[in-house]
């Protein structure tokens, strides 16, 4: 019975309590924050097709209407890759108790990585697949969908491994567009700059001039910007709870 308890606690946590805090704080004198909109005009990640580590078929429509965190890796890369992926790990054990909430990791290596190599990959990194896709195929696609998140992916003979790509992880809404936080805030009147946002400026005293400057995406190498990462989707997932308008990044 106790069991039960905790369990319906803290689900009451996780998907209440930013509900009842989007409503609270947009009704205070500190606004709810809505995450930025990444990208020009309509921008929204393309149609895309890969095979994931069960050899499925993988479309746009796998995520439609779920929040994903994407990222660009290879199984056999030396450095960054590793830390990436038990970040993004990280962030599924933290959030799991969600729903609509996803992961997607694309090979820049897709004549080595097949899904049998992604799904040894998932395995030895102790991944839990059931909402969690590793993908390859054509290389070229790949390339050109990494672009879409505002990430870069190539190959590069001086590069460890052989390729160069990002160590970022990025946020996607359940409309396909990518979002972010805000590393800071600025005041359109004066420049102040503020780590929080504020009604009014504490320098001039002019409201509503502070404007978030979108981080777009997040090292996924650092333990701290991981942590913001989490409260960023946690707050887009609170955003989902009623409708609001969006403050727009132009990229």
């Amino acid at each position: 019975m106790q069991e039960k308890i905790k369990k319906w606690g803290l689900l009451f946590a996780l998907l209440v309590l930013p509900y009842l805090a989007y409503n609270y704080l947009s009704r205070g004198e500190n606004n709810f924050v809505k995450l930025a909109v990444v990208g020009e005009g309509e921008h929204r990640i393309p149609p895309f097709s890969f095979l994931n580590q069960d050899r499925d078929t993988i479309t746009n429509a796998d995520y439609d209407g779920n929040i994903y965190v994407a990222n660009f890796i290879f199984t056999t890369c030396p450095t960054i890759c590793p830390t990436m992926t038990i970040n993004m790990r990280y962030i599924q054990n933290e959030l799991n108790i969600y729903p609509n909430l996803k992961f997607l990791s694309h090979t820049v290596n897709p004549e080595y990585d097949t899904p049998e190599q992604l799904k040894q990959y998932a395995k030895k990194m102790r991944i839990d697949e059931s909402n969690f896709n590793f993908v390859t195929g054509d290389k070229k696609a790949i390339y050109d969908v990494a672009r879409s998140y505002f990430v870069n992916a190539q190959e590069d003979e001086l590069a460890p491994g052989g390729f160069l790509h990002s160590e970022y992880l990025v946020i996607v809404d359940r409309e396909g567009r990518v979002r972010s936080g805000y590393s800071n805030f600025i005041c359109s009147n004066c420049n102040n700059s503020s780590k929080k946002s504020t009604i009014a400026c504490s320098n001039c005293g002019r409201e509503k001039t502070m404007k978030g400057n979108p981080v777009g995406s997040y090292d996924g190498t650092k333990d701290f910007v991981i942590k913001d990462m989490i409260k960023d989707i946690q707050t887009l997932m609170a955003e989902y709870h009623k409708d609001a308008k969006v403050e727009r990044y132009e990229n």
